[in-house]
Formats: structure tokens, C-alpha cells, sequence
């Protein structure tokens, strides 16, 4: 059997590239050819340039090829980023196409879930194109049925409150609680939201950063052919996760000065609150958050970031002027508050870590399920409620704050919510499901594993697909 060639496509941003990363990682360990096709708008963004020469360093044999494109006319340039993301990669379509055209073979495309557009490119070149939806399984059987439900709901989701939404394979969904992005049905990106995601069941095969143990129910109303109307087939579901960065300490390969923190705390006794590159509160938050952990007398360790309108004044965080005058003294004997970033997988990884507070991100929970850690969950942005949902209500390996809706959580909850996880026996019974959860998430990505088959599964319907080819064309 020849050696197989995949481009993966993701979105724009460090956030779609580095589950991309990872996608590579794990075919080039089974002997795939692999490039990254990288968008490169115009503008420079030196988050992506660092990430990209990180990778060219740190993973060689991966193949990185970046897409320049032109900037969009005057008449098309958007103030919302989301809109404007998803006109460059309208304009990055030609240049794909140019791109594939000039390499020797290509035996599969695989595409993150926003680059719907280059399913035409792949069409057009007769390259089969699967997608990498890098979040919960849960929540693509939900973008599945948004078109239908959309089209069906009395009003945009913004406007109908707590009202439940009739999704299958998933517990009960608050129209609230869907993406800002699909919350106004009268604006443009809300209709090219749901126009894409009526595209998504057109790839040959959708890999996601789940296991089946995990989700089994929405993956089972995936397969069944519950989450696509219209008598049309839901493509080849193939959970191949949990798909992590390993969280290789600093640049300089020294050990964080929090993890000998941690070494110095009994086990299973500290809060760990992260809430990932784009997570900031008001400073009014972070107050009643400062006294929730003052208040629960639970030892701490909190990654704070400056509210939004500080951040154009400093890069470094007043931690003194933020939070409550005298709070850093009176809890330095139990908390550590770091600057802006903490290294989240090893922190979650090391046993003095009791609880997660954190802002959904699937990757931030997949890392939490890897090491076994319960949550309290506190969701800001994107399908982070959706996430909640799926952790709180049908993984039962977290609980929710009271108060995200508003952007208004009370110091008495976040006491509440923190004792309630490292105290009580409502907590006991999360932290034992948590621990199911590790062990489960070993043996998917073990081999012989459900997730290491399902990457197996996947290489062979591409070799299929190529055999098919070969023959249509008489070679």
C-alpha cells in the first residue's frame, strides 16, 4: 500500500490550527503524509507566525505551506471578526485550488468545521474531502439540526429565553444557551452560519475530538441518522480523541514555578481557575471571584488575566489593583495567582489538583477528562454553553455556575459551587465519575482502542476511495 497524502485545511487562528496539530501528530505516528495548508491573511497576526514557526521547529516532518491572500474589497470588509474570518476563507478558496493542483497527489482533504467553501475546491478536483470537527460530538449532532430547527423556531434563539430546543442525542438545550453566532436569525452571520452547517453533511466523513464511551448517545443519534433530515445520509462519524497537546512546559523546557507550588499541597486539595487565551472578566468579576475563594477556605491556584480595557495599557495584569485590597496577603498562604498564563495540562495533570473552574472549551475539558478532574463550569463564549451542558447534564463530571447568563457570578456561588465540588458528597460522586472517565479516555487512544480504530477505520475508507479513483481512471 503507497503511502497516503492528506492536507488538512483548518480555520483561521491558533485555536483552529492547534487541534489540526494534533489531527497530524496522530496520522504521521500511522505513516501518512501529512501538510497543513495555512491561511495567511493579509495583516500580520504574530500569535500565528510564532505558532507556525513553533511547529516548523518543534514538528518537522510535518508539512506546513501557508495560503497568502489579498485583502477583501472596501465593500466587504466587516467590523465583526467572525464575518470577516469567513470572507477570507471565501478568498482562500482560489489559492487552495492552486495549491492541491500543484502537488503530485493528494488522497484526502481534510477541513475544519468553518472551511465549509473548499468542499467546492475538492469537488472541483475530485480530491475526497472529510471534515475535523475539533469539539464535542454532542455538539455537532446539535449543528446537524440547527438548519431545521432555525427554519421551524417562532423567533431568533436570542429572543426565546430558557425556552428548550427539540435537538435529538443531547439533553435539553436553553436557546440561550446556543452560540452568539447563531443567535439572530436577521444577521448575515447568522445566515451564514446556518447555511455552512447545512453543508457540514456533505463530507465524505467527519472525524471528531471525542471518544465513543464519552458521548455514546449523541454519537449514536449521529449514526442512526437522527441529526439529518431530508432523506439525505449523515456522513461516517469517526471518534478519534481525545486529541490534546501533551503541554510540554515552558519554551525553555523548564519546570513552571507553579507545579513546585503544587508539589508542596496535599492531594486533591487545590482549585485550579483557567479560562483559556480569550478568557477575561470585569474587574468586578474577578472581585466576587477573589472573595468566593477566600470565603470557601479551599487553597487556590488562579490564572489572571486583565480585564479587556486594560489589556491596551499593560500587558501584565495590576493584581494588586484588581482584586480586594489585602486579598493577595491574607490568602498567600493558600493560593497562588499567576499572571495570565499557567501551564493548564501539567497543572490539571498533578495530583494536588482537586477541581477545574474553567471556561468549556472542549480542548480545556478534554485535558480536565484526561486527568480525571472534576469541573465547575463556567462558559463565556462559542459552544462553551453547549459544552456545559454535555459535561453537567450527560457526562455528570462537572457542575454549572449560577449567573453566567448575565456575566454576574456572586463570590457566595463561586463558594458555594467550590465546596460543593471539594466537600460534599455530591462532589465524592463527580470526582469517581471523573476518574471513570480517565481510565475510559486511556483505553480509547490505547492500540486497539476505540479511538485508535476509528484513525484505522479512517485511513481505510481513504484507501478505498483512492482504489475506486484508480480504477474509474485505468490506472
Amino acid at each position: 500500500m503507497a503511502e497516503k497524502t492528506v492536507v488538512l485545511y483548518p480555520s483561521l487562528g491558533v485555536g483552529h490550527l492547534n487541534p489540526m496539530v494534533q489531527l497530524a501528530k496522530a496520522f504521521l505516528r500511522r505513516g501518512v503524509a501529512v501538510t497543513i495548508a495555512v491561511v495567511d491573511p493579509p495583516g500580520k497576526d504574530p500569535v500565528l507566525e510564532a505558532a507556525v514557526t513553533r511547529l516548523a521547529s518543534a514538528s518537522p516532518s510535518i508539512a506546513v505551506h501557508l495560503l497568502p491572500i489579498q485583502p477583501a474589497s472596501t465593500n466587504e470588509q466587516h467590523s465583526n471578526t467572525a464575518l470577516r474570518m469567513l470572507d477570507e476563507l471565501r478568498l482562500a478558496s482560489p489559492v487552495l485550488r492552486e495549491f492541491l493542483r500543484s502537488l503530485p497527489a493528494v488522497d484526502a482533504i481534510v477541513l475544519d468545521m468553518f472551511c465549509v467553501d473548499a468542499l467546492d475546491v475538492a469537488a472541483e478536483l475530485a480530491v475526497p474531502a472529510y471534515m475535523f470537527y475539533a469539539s464535542a460530538a454532542a455538539d455537532l449532532a446539535i449543528y446537524f439540526q440547527v438548519p431545521d430547527v432555525f427554519r421551524a423556531a417562532p423567533f431568533s434563539f436570542k429572543d426565546m429565553g430558557d425556552a428548550a430546543l427539540p435537538f435529538s442525542g443531547v439533553p435539553p438545550v436553553r436557546a440561550l444557551d446556543m452560540p452568539d453566532t447563531m443567535s439572530d436569525r436577521e444577521s448575515d452571520l447568522c445566515k451564514r452560519r446556518v447555511q455552512q452547517l447545512a453543508r457540514m453533511p456533505e463530507a465524505r466523513g467527519i472525524l471528531v475530538n471525542s471518544f465513543e464511551w464519552l458521548e455514546s448517545r449523541a454519537v449514536k443519534a449521529l449514526r442512526d441518522g437522527l441529526c439529518v433530515s431530508g432523506g439525505r445520509s449523515t456522513p461516517q462519524i469517526y471518534c478519534i480523541g481525545p486529541l490534546v497537546d501533551g503541554g510540554a512546559s515552558g519554551q525553555s523546557g523548564e519546570r513552571h514555578a507553579c507545579l513546585e507550588w503544587l508539589d508542596k499541597q496535599p492531594k486533591q486539595s487545590v482549585v485550579f481557575l483557567c479560562f483559556g487565551s480569550a478568557g477575561v472578566f470585569s474587574a468586578a468579576q474577578l472581585r466576587e471571584m477573589a472573595g468566593g475563594l477566600e470565603n470557601s477556605g479551599h487553597r487556590f491556584l488562579w490564572a489572571v488575566r486583565s480585564p479587556r480595557e486594560e489589556q491596551s495599557k499593560s500587558g501584565e495584569p495590576d493584581l494588586e489593583a484588581l482584586l480586594p485590597d489585602g486579598f493577595l496577603e491574607r490568602t498567600g498562604d493558600r493560593g497562588l495567582v499567576l499572571k495570565n498564563w499557567a501551564p493548564q495540562a501539567e497543572v490539571l495533570r498533578h495530583e494536588a489538583v482537586g477541581a477545574f473552574v474553567t471556561h468549556c472549551g472542549w480542548n480545556s475539558a478534554l485535558e480536565a477528562v484526561m486527568s480525571g478532574v472534576p469541573m465547575i463550569c463556567w462558559p463565556l463564549y462559542a459552544e462553551q454553553r453547549l459544552n456545559k451542558i454535555h459535561l453537567v447534564e450527560e457526562m455528570k463530571i462537572g457542575v454549572a455556575v449560577e449567573g453566567y447568563e448575565e456575566s454576574s457570578v456572586k463570590a457566595e456561588e463561586v463558594q458555594a459551587k467550590v465546596r460543593l465540588v471539594m466537600e460534599s458528597e455530591e462532589g465524592q460522586k463527580l470526582r469517581e465519575r471523573a476518574a471513570m472517565a480517565k481510565g475510559m479516555a486511556a483505553d480509547a487512544v490505547k492500540e486497539g482502542g476505540s479511538s485508535d480504530v476509528a484513525i484505522y477505520a479512517f485511513l481505510e475508507h481513504v484507501e478505498d476511495e483512492r482504489s475506486s479513483r484508480s480504477a474509474k481512471s485505468g490506472h
